[in-house]
């Protein structure tokens, strides 16, 4: 089925539906902030001048008590608003599929006029009104009168869509409520109007698409897709759960699910079914040794009666896998000679179970079964009506509001004529209850059991438990309900119906089950509510950390023994460590008899998934099934293109052998040789003592770029904490792990750790931690990685002085022991070994303290190639201006004053420095493939895009080779890099003079200093730090592009000046900007400088400049750059007195000019000048607009602290900056 019109359709119609439910409570006086008076005079109700039948007026007061059992006010509306939108949305959707499949009894349509016609066109059914009024329970008589006024058909229509309503209740209650139901009066308007709701309902969801059954499912999915997206990622509220945890199950799916369980079961007792060649997704077992065959001998039944199996979904949604469970047991019932018209009731009532938290969803869970059983059996509509026929599928109600005493005395077990009504069914008040009989004791001790079990029902769902000890007298007690809801005695029959739903949810919990299969609720820790954390916590202590695996263990107590657990999950609980508990003790007690292991994105989510097949019972050696399956396997109609897929995961792996390797991950493709490297192997923890650091639990406001503050409070070489606190200094480096990268690099955080840390042991009072983590550990030196990638494993050597983060783990071997440490770390072995203990993307402490290290005696050796590696990759690191220890950009070191010949010397020696890292990381594979016996399943290669060096365009763009296109972007990049470096030296950041970084401080405080000291000598350095960016060479005489000129001429002479030029013109042009003809080497450089250069710089300086885009707005009319460290009060001053108002000066000169040259220009010139006249005029508008800010802010003198950092300074200076949202966050207007 395409998806893509039902996604659009969908969220759409949610929010029509809203607003049409929301104007009819308008009506009614029922708005979100008031609900209007209502009162009574004779036989009518008035509301707000409206008159209404008393009927309506107590039906009026149903909705009131309804969203007063919400919680009332804002909240309560909403939430009300939403169940009644989507209930309505629930019916048409339902009678929409029932007209297209033929399903209506009357058989005309309901909502269109007949096949693949569009809304507009006519309804069927008023045509035919006269012929159906009596089989829909209306007079004929006062239909023929609507229709003969002509001006009745909204009417009409109303009165014949409430009746089928009304008829469509007798056989599904759960979605259509019986006669007089309040929810009627919030039926739209206009449904027959060209605005009608229906219209899009009729026309947006292709025809085609309603003659599957699926379509409810998907319907719902996109639903609340917008609901959903709105509450993720924030404490779920028990209202927002349904929307949260909801996920359509793709078709292939579910049918592997219910074909390996339901199916698996039948054929393992009758093996040579024909069920076998109908299910396509089914895995036929692996060949068992004669041990394991024996064991299953003794646990397989000889023979199945299919009206004793059972089934549940627990988690059931729109219905889905209900559905595939009904096509699974109708095969089976075929084959043991049922007929097929037998077939739908014993299915509905003997064998398919299901239950959801969210009321609409099981309605639709009803619906999709009762559909599917209709296409089997025409007369199943009247079979339900005639037997009273009940689907055992329900939505959870919690027993919160429910007054158990008070319902009990109106039930009236012992015939004590109670009497009583529905007014206080709520009322809190206990009643004394009469002594009751031994038998009907049970059955109040059972309810005072049901109304504690169930009070938080709609939080917790179907993990809520009833002992299946109760099943006998839960049977009987739904026996005895169902017989006193016939009764004439209007109280009694109301207490039943009251109670019934909870007594039958109960039943359906407390029954053992052949097979439970489902794709249960995802949530985190992170957005469960403090009762879901504490039930979890006391009842689930091995999966607490997610709904899901709480579903999992929960699975295993609803079976009989030898039952199947099937279910479709995250994949986390395989491998993460908070899960090894479950992992151990589901591998104890039950077997995997096949899963299927699923990537990003193949369930339509951005996690890897798997669906299991566990069998209630421990098989000692049993080889299960597995396969693995990614995005690329899957077709475009979203199933796989073969199954299983056929790749190296394609594997049967025995449980037990799980549990031989460290936190017994589900790592089933592992090979003989890996896995005996974890037996024999020393652990990591024992020989590196791998720690999570410091988490300061606000990094916002402890952590910064180094660049963001004064470079004299950051103190870089301490070795302990008491060194720390002597320095007297507050920033020092922190690592947070970042990107790829091997060996070293990714330092560019510092944290405020000013006198032991002392504000952020303050801050972390109260939390947990609630102390910094590995303290004893700071400042040493070691080996840290990051914990969360998007590709490989990395590790690098972090001399000492820092301190580390959670998400920059650390290791810290012994010195004999970290080079060799390292190597194996960044070879491909460890990332073998990581991806069998944690095939996610974040690299867990926990997972490090578990690989395997064999012979380290052996692996010092390495240590000269280790030490290699990490020289090339430091020297490498801080040929990049965000390395603390940057001293130059790489296009100065050449030995020519060409710069194109010193780029063609420079990219030589960057392919030999990728060659060398690359020789030895393969010389380290070898050494350790060898030492590890891996040779049958490892090689040494490793990929270029693996080197992970700035001197290697693989690397950089993530390529597996090296196109024209990489030259061209590798070069105009470097050049780019260079052009910083040079205004770096133009603003007095860098030098001629010194290599590194010369001036950083606060202030401009100490810059004269250094001017007087000599420092810029070579090439003067900005007097204001204050550089324009012209778009015009006439504009100003120490634009950023002219002071370009002047440094390549100094740095390079200049007798190449024009051919050094030119080189950099036609390598930006290569990537940073798109070439223009006719332009000089200067124009093309002004305009980088104009377009591209503060692009470039926030890309690179990750939105923390250092230089700081001042602009007049989109016409460009002034910009200019004020390095960070210079700023000082002064600044806005100086640039209005030195800049703006001379420019303003220049602007009405060259206004004057232009003026006085076209009074005699030609008509072609006059046209030009005036497109010029034009711009200038723009521009000294928008200038004069940008002086009066900025004359109002330099008056403020307004100062900044670098401790700040960039993000909050930058917001001080209102529409003076330029991306202010890009670099904030919020919009300068949101700043005031």
């Amino acid at each position: 089925m395409n998806t893509n019109k039902l996604k659009a359709y969908a969220p759409k119609a949610r929010l029509a539906f809203m607003d049409a439910v929301k104007k009819r409570a308008a009506v009614l006086g029922i708005y979100e902030n008031k609900i209007s008076e209502a009162t009574t005079q004779g036989t009518d109700t008035l509301i707000e001048g409206r008159i209404f039948t008393r009927k309506q007026g107590q039906q009026r007061q149903q909705l009131v008590k309804r969203i007063e059992a919400l919680g009332g006010g804002k909240d309560g509306y909403n939430q009300f608003i939403n169940e009644m939108a989507f209930t309505w949305f629930n019916r048409f959707t339902a009678i929409r599929f029932m007209e297209v499949n033929g399903y209506l009894d009357h058989g005309f349509r309901m909502l269109s006029k007949e096949k693949g016609a569009e809304f507009g066109q006519g309804f069927e059914i008023l045509a035919h009104a006269a012929d159906v009024a009596e089989d829909l329970g209306l007079n004929k008589a006062d239909i023929v009168e609507m229709l003969l006024a002509g001006d009745k058909e909204e009417d009409l229509y109303r009165v014949l869509l409430l009746a089928q309503c009304h008829q469509l209740s007798k056989i599904m209650p759960f979605m259509f409520e019986k006669l007089d139901d309040a929810t009627e009066l919030l039926l739209p308007d206009n449904l027959t109007k060209t605005d009608s709701i229906l219209k899009e309902l009729v026309n947006d969801v292709p025809e085609d698409n309603w003659r599957e059954i699926e379509v409810i499912g998907w319907l719902y999915q996109f639903y609340i897709s917008e609901h959903k997206d709105a509450v993720i990622g924030k404490v779920v509220k028990k209202e927002d759960i349904p929307a949260a945890t909801q996920l359509f199950t793709p078709n292939w799916i579910v049918k592997y699910l219910v074909q390996n369980s339901l199916g698996r079961q039948w054929l393992a007792t009758y093996p040579a079914s024909e069920l076998k060649d109908k299910m396509e997704y089914y895995i036929t077992p692996a060949e068992q040794s004669d041990e394991v065959i024996t064991q299953l001998k003794a646990i397989t039944p000889t023979s199945i009666d299919p009206e004793q199996i059972k089934v549940l979904d627990p988690a059931c949604g729109s219905g889905h896998i209900l559905v595939e469970v009904y096509e699974v047991l109708r095969e089976i019932y075929l084959e043991r000679g049922y007929r097929l018209r037998e077939i739908p009731e014993l299915i509905l009532t003997k064998n398919i179970y299901g239950l959801d938290i969210d009321d609409r969803a099981a309605q639709m869970a009803a619906f999709a079964v009762l559909m599917k059983a209709r296409e089997d059996d025409r007369r199943i509509f009247s079979r339900v009506e005639d037997n009273h026929i009940k689907l055992n599928i329900h939505a959870i109600q919690s027993t919160e509001h429910i007054n158990i005493n008070k319902l009990w005395s109106d039930l009236d077990l012992d015939d004590n004529k109670q009497a009583g009504s529905m007014d206080d069914l709520f009322a809190e008040p206990q009643i004394e209850t009469a002594e009751s009989s031994t038998e009907n004791q049970q059955y109040l001790d059972l309810l005072q059991y049901l109304k504690a079990q169930f009070i938080d029902a709609k939080n917790l769902g179907s993990l809520v438990e009833v002992n299946s000890q109760y099943y006998s007298v839960l049977s009987d007690f739904k026996t005895k309900l169902q017989e006193k809801e016939q009764n004439s005695n209007p109280t009694i029959r109301n207490a039943s119906e009251t109670l019934l739903p909870i007594v039958s949810q109960a039943l359906v919990l407390a029954t053992k089950y052949d097979v439970a299969v489902a794709n249960p609720p995802y949530m985190g820790a992170k957005g469960m509510s403090t009762a879901i954390k504490n039930f979890a916590k006391n009842n689930y202590p091995n999966s607490k950390s997610d709904l899901f695996a709480m579903f999992i263990e929960r699975g295993f107590k609803w079976l009989k023994e030898q039952g199947y657990n099937s279910m479709v999950t995250m994949q986390s609980w395989m491998f993460l460590s908070s899960f090894e508990k479950m992992r151990e003790d589901l591998l104890a007690k039950s077997t995997i008899e096949t899963m299927v292991h699923m990537g990003n994105g193949v369930m339509k989510i951005a996690f890897g998934t798997n669906a299991a097949i566990f069998r209630n019972s421990h098989i000692k050696e049993y080889l299960g099934s597995f396969s693995y399956c990614e995005n690329d396997d899957i077709a475009s109609n979203g199933s796989p293109k073969e199954f299983p897929v056929k790749n190296d995961r394609l594997k049967n792996a025995a449980s037990d052998n799980f549990k031989k390797i460290p936190g017994s991950p589900i790592a089933y493709w592992l090979k003989t040789a890996t896995r005996e490297a974890f037996i024999k192997g020393e652990s990591f923890e024992s020989i590196a003592t791998p720690r999570q650091g410091l988490g300061t639990g606000n990094n916002a406001r402890f952590t910064r770029y180094w660049w963001e503050i004064n470079n004299s409070r950051l103190i870089r070489h301490c070795t302990s904490r008491s060194e720390s606190v002597d320095s007297g200094g507050k920033w020092f480096p922190y690592t947070k792990g970042g990107g790829f990268k091997k060996w070293f690099g990714n330092e560019i955080d510092v944290v405020n750790w000013e006198n032991n840390g002392e504000e952020i042991r303050q801050a972390l009072k109260g939390m947990n931690p609630n102390i910094p983590r590995s303290e004893e550990h700071y400042f040493k030196e070691g080996i840290t990685w990051g914990l969360i990638t998007s590709a490989n494993f990395s590790a690098r050597f972090c001399k000492a002085g820092a301190i580390f983060d959670v998400g920059g783990s650390k290791a810290m071997p012994s010195n004999e022991n970290i080079w060799a440490i390292l190597g194996f770390l960044n070879s491909k072995l460890s990332g073998v070994f990581l991806k069998t203990l944690n095939p996610t993307l974040n690299f867990q402490v926990g997972d490090l303290k578990k690989l395997p290290i064999l012979d380290l005696k052996s692996q010092r050796c390495f240590e000269p190639l280790v030490k290699q590696a990490v020289a090339i990759s430091e020297n490498d690191w801080n040929s990049k201006e965000i390395s603390m220890d940057f001293k130059q950009n790489v296009m100065m070191g050449g030995s020519s004053t060409s710069l194109k010949s010193n780029w063609q010397e420079i990219t030589h020696r960057f392919k030999d420095q990728t060659e060398s890292l690359l020789h030895i990381e393969e010389t380290l594979n070898n050494n350790l493939i060898n030492l590890y016996n891996l040779n049958n399943e490892l090689s040494s290669s490793v990929p270029l895009e693996q080197i992970s060096l700035e001197s290697n365009p693989y690397y950089m763009y993530s390529l597996p080779e090296e196109d024209d296109d990489t030259v061209s972007r590798f070069v105009s990049d470097h050049c780019s890099s260079m052009i910083s470096y040079a205004f770096g030296c133009m603003m007095g950041r860098y030098s001629l003079d010194r290599k590194g970084l010369v001036y950083a401080y606060s202030g401009n405080q100490g810059f004269k200093e250094l001017v007087a000291e000599g420092a810029y000598k070579t090439f003067p350095a900005d007097d204001d730090g204050i550089i324009p960016l012209a778009a015009e060479e006439w504009l100003f005489d120490d634009d950023a592009t002219s002071r370009f000129r002047d440094f390549v001429k100094t740095a390079w002479g200049e007798d190449h000046l024009q051919e050094n030029l030119d080189f950099v013109a036609e390598s930006l042009c290569l990537d940073a900007i798109k070439p223009k003809k006719n332009e000089s080497s200067m124009e093309t450089i002004r305009r980088y400088f104009s377009t591209q250069f503060y692009k470039d710089h926030l890309k690179t300086y990750k939105k923390r400049p250092i230089y700081w885009l001042f602009s007049s707005g989109k016409e460009k009319a002034f910009e200019c750059l004020v390095y960070l460290h210079r700023y000082n009060e002064s600044t806005l001053a100086r640039m209005r007195t030195e800049y703006v108002t001379p420019l303003m000066g220049k602007l009405e000169t060259q206004h004057s000019v232009l003026t006085e040259s076209r009074t005699n220009a030609s008509s072609t010139e006059q046209r030009r000048i005036d497109k010029e006249l034009k711009s200038i005029e723009k521009k000294q508008s928008e200038l004069r607009a940008f002086d009066e800010e900025l004359k109002h802010l330099a008056e403020m003198k307004i100062s900044i602290d670098l401790d700040d950092g960039v993000k909050v300074n930058y917001g001080k200076f209102g529409n003076l900056l330029a991306d202010v949202k890009a670099i904030h966050g919020k919009k300068p207007e949101e700043l005031k």
